[in-house]
């Protein structure tokens, strides 16, 4: 290895570390309020785009990606911005790679997953999703003959997100896991999936 690409490569790294500094500093300030707004979501997106480029962190790919996913119809709606705002809280805590993957242990998944159907089915979506954005997911089910909105009673599905943190509990849509899973141990006939497992049946 010539000096020269040493130290491209060692100022690239100094670049990247930089970047992520600073990224966490943005999310935090623009998560500080508990909320996140159009304006605030369209800024991140403008920084993400003037960093991905020189970037060779995966994390700021990712969530470029996500934003953009965000903001693909032009209006970040209230329940994107919440998903949103809770992703970019656990990465600002330094507590959540983005793209890592929860482990199905530690769900309250239906064991052994059920077959599943969609015409005349209601499902429900929590988490963030490998597969796009929850409308994207709610088309899938609607497309198919089913049906998807709220978690209730009638709910028969609940697919949860491929992407979280080990400490889903306590994330923003671990209320819904749990409400779930109380509903099942209940006598609720409701099925809890991985978002994996529910993808395996949409071909």
């Amino acid at each position: 290895m010539t000096n020269e690409t040493f130290l491209a490569l060692v100022n690239n790294d100094r670049i990247s570390s930089r970047q992520i500094d600073e990224l966490i500093g943005i999310t935090r300030g623009i998560a500080a309020d508990g909320t996140l707004n159009q304006s605030e979501v369209e800024f991140l997106q403008k920084w993400l785009a003037a960093s991905v480029g020189i970037s060779g962190q995966p994390v700021i790919r990712t969530l470029y990606d996500r934003v953009n996913a965000v903001l693909a119809d032009g209006i970040a709606d209230e329940e994107e911005c919440r998903d949103l705002l809770a992703t970019l809280n656990a990465f600002s805590s330094r507590n959540f790679e983005l793209g890592e993957v929860l482990k199905a242990t530690t769900l309250p998944l239906c064991d052994p997953a059920p077959n599943l159907t969609f015409g005349g089915r209601s499902y429900c979506f929590t988490g963030t999703f490998n597969f796009g954005q929850r409308k994207a997911c709610e088309a899938a089910v609607s497309e198919r003959g089913g049906r998807c909105g709220s978690l209730t009673q009638k709910t028969d599905v609940l697919v949860i997100g491929l992407y979280a943190t080990e400490s889903w509990k306590h994330s923003s849509f671990g209320n819904k896991i749990l409400k779930a899973a109380d509903m099942r141990a209940e006598g609720v006939p409701i099925t809890i999936v991985s978002e994996q497992h529910w993808v395996g049946h949409l071909q």
